[in-house]
């Protein structure tokens, strides 16, 4: 079985690059044919100087769309080849343009005729098609600008990564993933203080017992996250002890402990959610914007390390 037909859409790099690679070495024969001494891959560059004369790499650059770093490239071969000339800036004495040399021009007078045969050609080709080709790559390019191929994969594997995540209630044989996931997170970045410990070691009573509630975040049969909703009155519950294990970030786990948290919160009739944080932690930050909270300014955390508080009015 031929590779694409085995690989399909996923390959669709492999298949453009194919598909360039016999569009480029029909170009080779055709520069030949006209005996027009140019490389195929030169042709935008070229081009772009035979239309408008005294540009800069930069310009050029972004006007055909490539890297500044290749264009240089192409500049300097077109230039060995004498095909090109660095001039003073007319607008800008103190910088340099490059336009096409003499040798550049003639080059440029020949290549008219190809281009007339190579558009009439172009022309052809795409008509005998039953789908509009240009348009379609007009199509991808600007939906690639909106979202790269990247993002997209990215967030695939994050989609199918989240169906893996179990959310799971407090039971006392996960007291010692709690204790474990927060300590990891405070000793990254602070010291672990009386008052965590305080929760951590006697969760059940100082959060479940009070009218709370604990999540945990099960990952392919391990506990890697954990976040509780502790009452702080019959309207205010204080989202807290969020952690998740660095081997299991980028898989929404935090984001789907936070809607947990909310609607048992919600379920448990609170009317609005606090928490405390610090600057430092700029994901954590992040996350609890997404999910609707709001800076505020409270009375003070017993926390040393907390220099933020948020709520979210439910």
């Amino acid at each position: 079985m031929d590779f694409y037909e085995m690989a399909g859409k996923m390959a669709v790099g492999s298949r453009l690059r194919k598909l360039s690679d016999i569009l480029t070495e029909n170009a080779a024969k055709v520069y030949d044919v006209y005996q027009v001494d140019l490389e195929p891959r030169w042709f935008p560059v070229f081009y772009t100087l035979s239309k408008t004369e005294g540009l800069g790499v930069m310009e050029i650059a972004q006007s055909i769309g490539q890297s500044h770093a290749s264009v240089s490239q192409i500049i300097k071969k077109m230039k060995k080849k004498g095909l090109i000339t660095e001039v003073e800036d007319k607008a800008d004495g103190r910088r340099s343009v490059v336009e096409l040399s003499a040798k550049g021009k003639q080059v440029s007078v020949r290549l008219e005729q190809q281009l007339i045969d190579v558009k009439s050609a172009s022309e052809e080709l795409l008509s005998e098609m039953q789908y509009d080709m240009w348009k379609s790559i007009e199509e991808m390019e600007f939906l690639l600008e909106q979202r790269s191929l990247f993002d997209r994969v990215v967030a695939k594997r994050k989609e199918r990564e989240v169906k893996k995540v179990r959310i799971l209630d407090y039971a006392d044989d996960y007291q010692k993933d709690f204790k474990l996931l927060n300590i990891e997170w405070i000793e990254a970045y602070f010291k672990v203080e009386k008052t965590d410990l305080h929760y951590l070691d006697n969760p059940k009573s100082h959060i479940i017992d009070k009218g709370g509630h604990i999540f945990f975040a099960e990952y392919e049969g391990e506990i890697v996250g954990t976040c509780a909703v502790a009452r702080m009155d019959n309207e205010t519950f204080e989202l807290a002890k969020m952690s998740v294990s660095p081997k299991a970030r980028g898989k929404s786990i935090g984001w789907l402990l936070g809607q947990a948290c909310i609607e048992k919160a919600k379920a448990l009739g609170a009317k609005r959610l606090f928490l405390g944080s610090n600057t430092r932690l700029v994901p954590a930050i992040n996350l609890y914007h997404k999910l609707g909270f709001q800076k505020v300014t409270g009375p003070p955390s017993p926390y040393e390390r907390a220099n933020i508080q948020m709520e979210l009015i439910l």
